[in-house]
């Protein structure tokens, strides 16, 4: 066991160079993709990450020993998986570190590292470091650092994991082949896998190259395209992505015939790096800062473009907007200063969601959660102003809340959903029907049909001459009918 040192400021124990090289690396989990390659960038930079898995109910009880019932839901499943991990007899806890983010806003999600703390010493476990990703200038430990390397590859794999995250979803609700998607999916991730551990595929043309092949061997799988109900899911991040904490919500929408879309973390990150930005020219701040956070907003802009150039060949798929044009959409519907936790972005998204015909929402969100009750529950009406075809059901998720429940109230806005759909789709038949009616009365009206040679023995007709009496000229326009 590495010696203990202790931050003289604050008291909590540091992870330190010795650890890095001893030292089992704990993280929650969320996104189940994105975090496989997030897992990968972090060993090949020499840490041992093992990004957690386990999600039975043990999870929720351990949070709720050691977490207040009041606090952020995803604070108490974050926190619950992290003690339930050290409990399995699996970990040595004493060569055994933890790992959470920290975004450094005004939400509670700033503060799970020191509930997570106050939880490891009352679970018994004082002695287990917790490092803290954060791009604030939070906390800071001498075995770990955010270099500009490392938040390149966090960045490159986001974007993987954000177009595998979509192509899936808008592809297997019409395979042919059930499971041919997934099967992609975990291909896909296999090879991206192969390709870091060489230090390949993360920048440049390699990359680029990737995210073209993606695009292309998803609308090479054989589809059914019939009318579907679709709806986007919003939320908090943690409970919008997270299976543990939404009930795994994106199966159960999937199991009632429908197309999911979920919003990219590429959006949330742009957010979260925008509002720095903000907050330097509102309040001002170091001006290296400045420049150094409007070098990680143009990278990662233009890594969000490189994955919407790979999918303009695919006209199949619904592309979704650029961090730019999301920002656009909340002008005179909610305030830039409404940013803590997902803010106006929540917001955003709904409004982009309804653009793109995914006006059928479940706002998934924390019990108790301000920001997201404010930008989400709380815009509804807004919106519904904006968009009149949205059809937005909130629900809250906490550990007394019962999945049934969160169930049934989905059911009834899918209820809803599907009348819309069967309205559209008869009001699109008739339309079609009284044009194409139309059409033949004008070709039957203005047609003479002649044969103009008739030599076979069986009286088959080989050749047919159509023609059309020309329209009258418009009294109004005085033009010529056009010669047919």
């Amino acid at each position: 066991m590495a010696e203990l040192k202790y931050d003289k400021k604050s008291g909590r124990i540091l992870f330190t160079k010795e650890m890095r090289r001893q030292y089992k690396i704990l993280a929650p989990n969320m996104l189940p993709v994105h975090f496989k390659l997030f897992e990968k960038v972090l060993q090949r930079a020499g840490y041992d990450v093992e990004v957690l898995k386990n999600d039975s109910h043990r999870v929720v009880e351990e949070g709720l020993k050691h977490v207040h019932n009041d606090t952020c839901y995803p604070a108490l499943l974050v926190i619950g998986q992290m003690i339930d991990a050290l409990n399995s007899g699996k970990y040595d806890v004493n060569k055994t570190a933890l790992m959470i983010t920290q975004t450094g806003g005004g939400c509670r999600a700033s503060n799970y590292i020191h509930l997570l703390r106050k939880a490891l010493k009352s679970a018994g476990y004082e002695q287990v470091p917790v490092i803290s990703v954060n791009l604030s200038g939070l906390e800071s430990n001498p075995g770990f650092t955010v270099t500009p390397a490392l938040v390149m590859q966090f960045v490159a794999s986001l974007v993987y994991g954000d177009l595998l995250m979509l192509l899936n979803n808008q592809v297997k609700a019409y395979e042919v082949n059930v499971g041919e998607s997934e099967a992609l999916v975990d291909s896909w991730v296999d090879r991206l896998l192969e390709q870091f551990a060489r230090g390949k595929g993360m920048l440049g043309e390699e990359f680029r190259a990737n995210l073209r092949q993606i695009a292309d061997e998803f609308d090479a799988i054989p589809v059914n395209r019939v009318p579907k109900v679709k709806v986007g899911v919003v939320g908090e991040i943690y409970v919008k992505y997270s299976p543990l904490a939404n009930n795994h919500l994106e199966e159960f929408l999937a199991s009632q015939d429908c197309e999911v879309m979920v919003p990219g973390l590429m959006g949330f990150v742009l957010f979260k790096v925008d509002n720095r930005l903000d907050d330097i020219r509102l309040y001002g701040g170091s001006s290296m800062k400045y420049k150094a956070v409007s070098v990680l907003k143009e990278f990662c802009t233009k890594m969000e473009s490189a994955m919407l150039d790979a999918l303009k060949d695919h006209p199949h798929f619904t592309a979704p907007s650029p961090y730019a044009h999301l920002r656009t959409l909340v002008n005179g519907v909610v305030g830039y200063g409404s940013k803590m936790g997902e803010g106006w972005l929540l917001t955003a998204e709904m409004l982009e969601l309804c653009e793109s015909g995914y006006e059928n929402i479940v706002c998934t969100q924390p019990f108790g959660c301000l920001p997201n009750h404010i930008n989400g529950k709380g815009m509804i009406g807004r919106i519904r102003k904006v968009s009149p075809n949205a059809n937005i059901t909130p629900i809250d998720y906490d550990p007394s809340a019962t999945k049934v429940n969160q169930e049934n109230r989905i059911k009834l806005m899918l209820a809803v959903a599907r009348e819309n759909l069967a309205e559209r789709l008869a009001a699109e038949a008739a339309e079609a029907t009284q044009a194409a009616k139309t059409a033949d009365t004008a070709i039957n009206d203005r047609a003479e049909v002649e044969i103009v040679a008739d030599d076979r023995p069986s009286g088959d007709v080989i050749e047919v001459k159509v023609s059309l009496t020309p329209e009258k000229p418009s009294a109004k326009s005085g033009k010529k009918p056009e010669q047919v």
